[in-house]
């Protein structure tokens, strides 16, 4: 048994069994409040209200959703390409007993008493996560999930203390739990756009450093950067942003604000600034989506609504990214095997020519079936796809279909059985393979090489015309020539071998 695993799967399993307690404890705190709870009216009277603003409520959650989202964008995208969605997550559990400990001390909901205990729980479970990493040989990710499961346990139990006082139940302190945007106050979002105002202009001023200490912190170190600086002013935004966030979305979901909405922009774009932009947009979005439904619907909490927005904006970011999204990766996959396998016939033909002495200009699908070794249908179907792609027409010659290659598709021959032989043949000469071990290689690489390497493999091998088994290399003169050349009968439509 591998005792790192034991121990991590130990500290997984202490972190759900707190989650459990808690939400056994404290059933009520399982169910988030909406916007629109403070009176139930007709859905469609919620919808006007929501778009002509005209509530207060409404206007505090589409502003505290707006900073919220620019804040979470700006400083996840910098956790996400960190490697630190994880630190952000302990953060926000962290913060936990800060809260109820900023409520016990001021006696009653004071944000900037809360406030500032939150923070200093933050920055106490960021600096025992620290003193851990570099005191022991426990790894970051054992630490953090120690610092996870025990701030907030230590944080759920105040917190059953504070509902058990006289006032508890009216506190309101529970909904920094699962988060109430209804209940935003002025303060609170002045608190907000503060942070996220500080944390656009941070990232504004020292984007260069920023950036260079995200993905080199060595190579930042080396320009004389002050990296440290700038990783723990980051933690301490971070902190920041997490404390201010908890009451629109909880403290068990503001790191799905932090991480979401920076991964779907991850998936988008390879360039930082824009993933910033994007990441800040989608947060933004999610936000607002999350405050309409919460405010439409009815029971609806607004911190999950939030979240599930982000998720959704992720899903189809993961679906449809023109890079990394899974049907364009299933598209390309589909088009490059389309396109092996119309290749591997094209060779296939060229090789049935090439063993005539390129007599005659067509092969007949029996002769494919037999050099191909697939039955008629496959090779069948398989040359309907190159005549359904241009390159060859299947006419009936002496009562048997032959296939009989234009001149586009007679040069793709010619291209992919001349990436075969030259490769071929570079292993044995440069890299001193045995030609009877060169083969399979070369039936993967002749489908990627491109024109400029190909001209580079001819110079290096000194523009060979045959390969190690003693057969013709076409070469790109040759292939010239050849389409040049006047076809032997007026209606015919292959091309004989140039070398011939």
């Amino acid at each position: 048994m591998n005792p790192k695993g034991g121990y991590k799967k130990t500290i997984a399993a202490a972190s759900r069994v707190l989650a459990m307690s808690a939400l056994l404890c404290l059933p009520q705190l399982a169910f988030g409040a909406k916007i629109g709870d403070l009176e139930t009216v007709h859905w469609w009277d919620q919808l006007q209200r929501f778009f002509s603003m005209r509530d207060e409520v409404v206007r505090a959650a589409l502003l505290g959703s707006v900073f919220l989202g620019v804040s979470c964008g700006l400083l996840g995208s910098f956790i996400v390409v960190r490697k630190l969605a994880l630190f952000g997550d302990a953060l926000s559990h962290a913060v936990l007993p800060g809260v109820a400990v900023g409520y016990l001390m001021a006696g009653e909901k004071d944000p900037v008493a809360i406030f500032i205990g939150a923070t200093v729980a933050g920055v106490l479970g960021t600096v025992l996560v620290n003193l851990i990493k570099r005191t022991t040989h426990i790894k970051e990710d054992s630490s953090l999930g120690m610092v996870l499961a025990g701030f907030y346990g230590v944080g759920i139990v105040l917190m059953n203390r504070i509902q058990k006082l006289p006032t508890g139940t009216q506190s309101g302190v529970d909904k920094f739990l699962f988060g109430q945007a209804a209940a935003l106050t002025e303060q609170e979002i002045w608190m907000m756009g503060g942070v996220a105002v500080a944390a656009l202009l941070l990232v504004l001023g020292f984007y260069r450093q920023f950036l260079i200490g995200s993905f080199d912190i060595g190579f930042a170190r080396s320009l004389g950067l002050p990296a440290g600086l700038f990783h723990y002013a980051l933690m301490v935004l971070l902190a920041f942003t997490v404390v201010v966030s908890l009451q629109a979305v909880g403290a068990v979901l503001v790191s799905a604000m932090l991480v979401i909405p920076a991964a779907a922009a991850y998936l988008l774009t390879d360039r930082m600034h824009r993933m910033l932009i994007l990441a800040s947009a989608f947060g933004v979005f999610a936000g607002l989506l999350g405050a309409f439904f919460s405010f439409l619907g009815n029971s609806l909490p607004t911190g999950p609504l939030m979240v599930l927005a982000a998720s959704s904006v992720f899903a189809i970011c993961f679906a449809f990214s023109p890079r990394h999204g899974v049907i364009s990766r299933w598209r390309k996959h589909r088009t490059r095997r389309t396109r092996v396998q119309n290749e591997n016939t094209l060779k296939a033909i060229y090789h049935i020519r090439e063993e005539r002495g390129f007599q005659g200009e067509g092969a007949s699908l029996k002769e494919l079936e037999e050099r191909m070794g697939e039955g008629r249908s496959e090779v069948f179907r398989r040359v309907k796809a190159l005549q359904s792609i241009g390159v060859c027409e299947l006419r009936q010659v002496d009562g048997e279909t032959q296939v009989f290659l234009n001149p586009e598709g007679w040069l793709r021959a010619c291209a992919v059985v001349r990436n075969h032989r030259l490769w071929e043949l570079y292993l044995t000469n440069q890299a001193e393979y045995e030609p009877d071990h060169v083969h399979d290689d070369a039936e993967v690489i002749e489908h990627v090489l491109g024109e400029e390497t190909v001209r580079r493999l001819e110079r290096l091998l000194d523009y060979p015309a045959k390969d190690p088994h003693g057969k013709l290399i076409p070469s790109l003169a040759d292939l010239q020539r050849s389409l040049t050349r006047e076809p032997s009968q007026s209606q015919a439509t292959g091309y004989r071998m140039p070398n011939a």
